[in-house]
């Protein structure tokens, strides 16, 4: 349910996620609430400093049991909160509440169907440290892409893994001649794993101590080496061991995007250009589908932090086709192109554009210093 899309009037019953707590100043003092749910986010109407003690034990990340309606204030959609209960964290359907993208299953059925064709013993027996491990499939099924760019979703991570996987695999199929096929795949399912350990997802998107320390491609690297260290003597060479690395630690491209080295192998180069792909390509669907960046105009109404600051445009034409007609390619004309999606209110909120720089470059400057820079990658 998008509370924003409800008319002023309507009565709600419905779990919220607290994402941020806004204490105001001034005459009348009193503090907002920002609440969500995976189709967008509303911020609540004002809590009178005359009433603090109804916010006690509310915190960022809490989950709220809300009685209330929806009403306007300066034509904008706001919840009048009426009672309210703290939802205990067990209690927590967190895919109602956080945008995701639904059914994993596709997506692990290709990535295990990429790792069980692998003609290299050793790196099928990499893959296996990771993906047969139950504990990190959870956690690298559940984890997003980013806390507020690309992919920032839950089921995000493998998502985006898996389109780098294919992104690779059609550039491999232009430059078959000295590409070890079976390292590039292997380097589009690991690339990312880093960000398992630099990203938490319970109670909102956030990035770890350790993500902001380290950055998720420094503990990609980390957790290569940890469990290339479990293979014992039967492991791989050293030239196979720096391959691998050189694949995790190269895929952000440039020293300024956050690689500690810039890819030196045609793997290294195609995974780049593919994470690059993936993540740039779902940043401007991801724009295209934001209601609240168009206001009813064809191009965004201010420049979109996502896209280099660049604006985004639905420009459509049916080029002659009838209207809905599908083409021999299998897509439909523009007529039945939609540029809704259910996670289309989170990437403006005013929380996650102060974390935006957080997400994959925390590693490469610091934020006082870019308070706006765009990702790069993935």
């Amino acid at each position: 349910m998008n509370l924003v899309e409800l008319p002023p009037g309507t009565r709600v019953e419905i779990s919220l996620l607290v994402v941020e707590i806004q204490s105001r100043g001034g005459d009348t003092p009193h503090t907002v609430l920002v609440l969500a749910n995976a189709a967008g986010q509303i911020p609540s109407a004002p809590f009178w400093a005359s009433e603090p003690s109804r916010l006690d034990g509310v915190t960022p990340g809490s989950v709220l049991r809300v009685s209330g309606t929806v009403s306007s204030y300066r034509r904008r959609p706001q919840l009048s909160v009426g009672r309210f209960s703290v939802v205990p964290p067990d209690q927590v359907d967190w895919e109602s509440l956080l945008p995701s993208i639904g059914d994993r299953r596709p997506c692990w059925s290709m990535a295990d169907q990429w790792r069980l064709q692998m003609d290299s013993p050793r790196l099928a027996a990499i893959l296996e440290l990771f993906f047969a491990d139950p504990e990190f499939r959870t956690a690298f099924g559940d984890c997003p892409a980013s806390t507020a760019g690309h992919h920032a979703r839950l089921g995000g991570l493998l998502l985006h893994t898996v389109e780098v996987g294919r992104i690779a695999l059609a550039m491999a199929e232009l430059h078959p001649h000295g590409l070890d096929r079976d390292l590039l795949l292997t380097g589009a399912l690991l690339h990312d794993i880093g960000k398992i350990e630099a990203y938490q997802w319970g109670g909102g998107f956030r990035v770890t101590v350790a993500g902001m320390a380290l950055g998720h491609v420094m503990l990609g690297a980390r957790m290569l080496e940890q469990r290339l260290a479990g293979m014992g003597p039967t492991g791989l060479t050293e030239i196979e061991r720096q391959l691998l690395l050189h694949l995790l630690l190269s895929h952000h491209g440039r020293l300024e995007f956050g690689a500690p080295v810039a890819p030196m192998t045609l793997e290294a180069e195609l995974l780049h250009l593919a994470d690059n792909a993936s993540a740039r390509a779902a940043s401007m669907a991801e724009a295209l589908a934001s209601s609240d960046l168009f206001g009813g105009e064809s191009i965004t109404l201010r420049p979109v932090w996502t896209l280099d600051r660049r604006r985004a445009w639905r420009g459509r034409s049916e080029w002659g086709r009838p209207p809905e007609r599908e083409t021999a390619a299998g897509h439909r004309g523009p007529a039945a192109v939609s540029h809704a999606a259910p996670w289309s209110g989170w990437p403006s909120s005013p929380v996650l554009q102060r974390e935006r720089c957080e997400s994959d470059r925390v590693a490469d400057r610091s934020l006082a210093e870019h308070p706006e820079a765009p990702h790069r990658g993935g």
